[in-house]
């Protein structure tokens, strides 16, 4: 075990902060443990995390990879209390020339970075976090499963540490790092899910935090979530305001491909308002499907009656959900005002499509001009 391995200078953190962080440092596990061959997922972790402490006397702390193991916390931290907390989501794939690859990370350090201004956590250096992230890739890099159907999920987390229950900024705050084995997020595996809308839950509202990765808006949609399985649904379909805006479908982003009310075949989504998080995937299907120039491709507002009706008159072709975890899971059935929806999905023309599309670029065996050119990070270099 080498409990003090410096890797080459970096100054993690240095450009957003008055102290100069020291180099990364490197504590190796002396117990490897099994890598199993199947996994449910978020429920193995890997050998090693990362994590980088930060104070406002002394700003950031030199960045630790070391054994994975639990957290030591004062009962008074601000993210227990007042949930001054957020995370970020990511996966490694291993394409089929053994090389590993992080699908646009530049984008999810972006997100991050908005999402820790909002919660009042330190500015960080994107790139550099990015780096660290990446040599604790390479030091785990035998847990990337040789599969185009897994993964290995990077969950960046960050939270006030602040020992003191004063509602304010914390003075204290960690970031680090946690990897798990990701295999299919739903236990439906290629089939469609339920989804259950009702207007009296909101996921988010104008003004909120609905377009940041914070806990909270996860940890509060779970009531409505149960109340979904209820009625024999595995998702929530979330409305948003008097006219029952379509928003999200449990944590993903949402798509319809439909004839839309001028008779024009499109791809649509509701846009960056305030309310939607700004997922990576989603941005990546806007970035193909426009490449492919098919059809229109639309970031705008849809309600429940503009869907009802679109259903009723069978303009509905696909209607799928998106993000990191799931990537492209198509939609079956709605149920609304008591009624069960049935939406199309027997095809599945586009969302089998993205699919491949998403998943050939993610290990390798393509490249779009877009993602590869600035977003793909290979950590095989």
């Amino acid at each position: 075990t080498d409990t003090g391995m410096k890797l080459s200078k970096n100054k993690i953190f240095a450009r957003v902060s008055s102290h100069q962080a020291a180099d990364l440092v490197v504590q190796l596990s002396p117990a490897p443990k099994s890598k199993p061959a199947e996994v449910d997922f978020g429920s193995v972790f890997t050998d090693h995390m990362l994590t980088v402490e930060w104070s406002l006397t002394e700003g950031w702390q030199a960045p630790l990879i070391r054994p994975f193991g639990n957290l030591s916390l004062h009962p008074a931290c601000s993210s227990l209390h007042y949930g001054i907390q957020l995370f970020e989501g990511l996966k490694v794939y291993r394409g089929d020339d053994g090389r590993l690859r992080l699908f646009r990370p530049t984008l999810n350090m972006k997100r991050m970075a908005s999402s820790a201004k909002r919660a009042c956590l330190p500015a960080f250096d994107q790139s550099e976090l990015l780096e660290c992230i990446r040599r604790l890739v390479e030091i785990e890099q035998d847990w990337v499963p040789h599969s185009n159907s897994a993964s290995l999920y990077i969950r960046p987390t960050f939270i006030g540490t602040e020992p003191s229950l004063g509602v304010k900024k914390p003075a204290r705050a960690l970031l680090y790092v946690i990897l798990c084995q990701a295999g299919s997020y739903f236990d439906t595996k290629n089939e469609a899910v339920s989804l259950w809308a009702d207007p009296k839950y909101t996921r988010a509202w104008k003004g909120g935090s609905g377009d940041c990765k914070m806990g909270g808006n996860y940890g509060c949609s779970l009531f409505a979530q149960y109340e979904a399985e209820d009625y024999g649904c595995q998702q929530v379909l979330w409305l948003y305001g008097d006219d029952q805006q379509i928003t999200e479908a449990g944590t993903m982003n949402i798509f319809l491909h439909w004839i839309n009310e001028d008779g024009e075949e499109e791809l649509a989504t509701p846009p960056l308002d305030g309310i939607i998080l700004p997922g990576v995937t989603r941005q990546s299907i806007l970035d193909i499907t426009r490449e492919w120039n098919e059809f229109l491709v639309s970031e705008r507002y849809l309600t429940m009656a503009q869907l009802c009706s679109a259903l009723r008159q069978q303009r509905v072709r696909e209607m799928f959900g998106s993000g990191t975890a799931a990537m492209i899971c198509p939609i079956g059935h709605i149920f609304y005002q008591g009624e069960n929806l049935h939406v199309p999905c027997q095809d599945q023309q586009i969302t089998s499509r993205l699919a491949k599309e998403l998943t050939d670029i993610q290990v390798g065996a393509r490249t779009h001009a877009r993602t590869q050119k600035t977003e793909v990070n290979d950590v095989s270099r």
